[in-house]
């Protein structure tokens, strides 16, 4: 564990850091990192999701997070904040259940407006 990666919390991690942070850091992170294009392909996804989902960052980068990967999230709760505001910081009790068991967990859902990436950070209880 490096002692960057300590300095960062799935509360408290800005769009700043995700932008700046290098995939080592990125990928050591405690929680799951998906950074979408704006049009919903998979630019960033760390190695905290790939593990806990099941799924290789190859079978899952450029592919569209929500018609390929997540469609559990392809709601108004998820997929539809991102394009109906501008900006967001959010955080929401979520339930993942696509390839796996009902599993509880909390997404934070980042967008700016100049951003390159979107992204979604996903706390799995442990």
């Amino acid at each position: 564990m490096s002692s960057d990666q300590n300095a960062f919390d799935f509360a408290t991690i800005t769009l700043a850091d995700l932008d700046r942070l290098d995939s080592t850091v990125i990928n050591d992170l405690s929680f799951g990192v998906v950074g979408l294009s704006p049009e919903g392909l998979v630019k960033v996804y760390n190695q905290t999701e790939s593990r806990a989902a099941g799924l290789s960052l190859d079978s899952v980068l450029n592919t569209h997070y929500f018609a390929t990967t997540a469609q559990c999230m392809n709601n108004f709760m998820v997929a539809q904040k991102f394009e109906d505001e501008p900006t967001l910081d959010t955080t929401l009790d979520y339930v993942l259940t696509l390839r796996m068991r009902p599993t509880p967990v909390k997404l934070r859902l980042l967008k700016g407006s100049a951003a390159p990436l979107r992204y979604i950070l996903i706390l799995r209880s442990k």
